[in-house]
This record gives C-alpha cells, structure tokens and sequence, in this order.
C-alpha cells in the first residue's frame, strides 16, 4: 500500500483482496474490512476492474471506490475512501 506500511496492512490478517466471477469480492487491510461490487471495463485500451466498495474501518462504517488492472502477474490499483485516503496497491496472487 502507498500510504500505510506492511505491518499494518497485515495488523489483523495478512491484507488481501479477492475479486470473484460473479462480480462481488471482499478486501482486508489493518482494521478495514470491505465488500466489493466491481465491473470490467477498459482505461487506455487495456482491461481493468472498477469496483464500489462498503464496509468497516474500526468500528466505523466506510465505503469508497476503486480500480484494479493485472500486469506481470501483479495486480495494481487504487483504493479512494469517500471524504479520506487514497492509496495505490499492489497485491500478489497467494497459491
């Protein structure tokens, strides 16, 4: 993550983020826990998926939105928290 260090993306479980076929998924960083509603589309002729995202910070409610396109085996993208942050990320596929 750009803005937030390793150790606390993985505070309570190793961070992730899961994008499934059905165009839902989830994601977890530090104390953030998050549903996603994502859809392909295209951003300067190469696939990407953009994605509403809601959920928990803490004990607060939160929501946002963001982007995602795979290059080289890594995903890339960025999460825009509404009224808050916003950090690019970069996450590897776990085997």
């Amino acid at each position: 993550m750009a803005i937030w260090d390793q150790d606390f993306v993985g505070e309570v479980v190793p961070g992730y983020i899961e994008v499934n076929p059905d165009g839902l998924g989830n994601f977890q960083f530090g104390y953030v826990h998050c549903g996603l509603d994502w859809r392909e589309t295209e951003r300067g002729g190469e696939p990407v998926v953009e994605f509403s995202f809601e959920g928990m910070d803490e004990m607060t409610p939160t929501l946002g939105r963001g982007w995602a396109a795979l290059t080289d085996g890594q995903l890339n993208g960025m999460f825009c928290f509404h009224h808050g942050d916003e950090s690019g990320f970069t996450a590897t596929k776990q085997r």
